[in-house]
């Protein structure tokens, strides 16, 4: 009788521990998940970064053009995004990879000022991720 109850407290005890090779296959099927997660959302935070820095200048072109309707002039490259800063009601903010936004006024591509951000990268030209982001092309 002894003995039966023995085995029956010792197989108790090996059904309710976890072993170190199902610890590791449950970790590594996580691993595994996180993995594919990773891979198939970094593409869409590029993109947000993206759309964050044409909002952004967006928003500087609108503190820039109410500073000329209360000046009757643009700011000049000199004075740059600083002297719009009361207009944004916040300090000007840099390109969402931290570089400064480029502002130029008289501009190259025309009359309107130009606020440029030199992507991830922050060298001019490049592609993808890397690409300038800039207010006188159709967003």
């Amino acid at each position: 009788m002894n003995e039966s109850r023995n085995r029956k407290r010792g197989g108790a005890r090996r059904r309710r521990g976890v072993t170190l090779i199902e610890m590791l296959v449950v970790v590594t099927i996580i691993a595994l998940f996180a993995a594919v997660a990773t891979i198939k959302l970094w593409p869409q935070a590029d993109k947000a970064r993206v759309t964050a820095a044409r909002t952004q200048i967006e928003a500087l072109l609108n503190a820039v053009q109410l500073a000329k309707l209360e000046t009757g002039i643009f700011p000049t490259t000199e004075e740059g995004l600083a002297s719009v800063r009361k207009y944004m009601g916040k300090d000007i903010p840099n390109d969402p990879w931290g570089h400064p936004y480029i502002y130029r006024f008289p501009g190259e591509h025309g009359e309107d000022p130009e606020i440029i951000s030199y992507g991830a990268d922050g060298q001019p030209g490049g592609e993808g991720i890397n690409a300038d982001i800039v207010s006188w092309k159709g967003q």
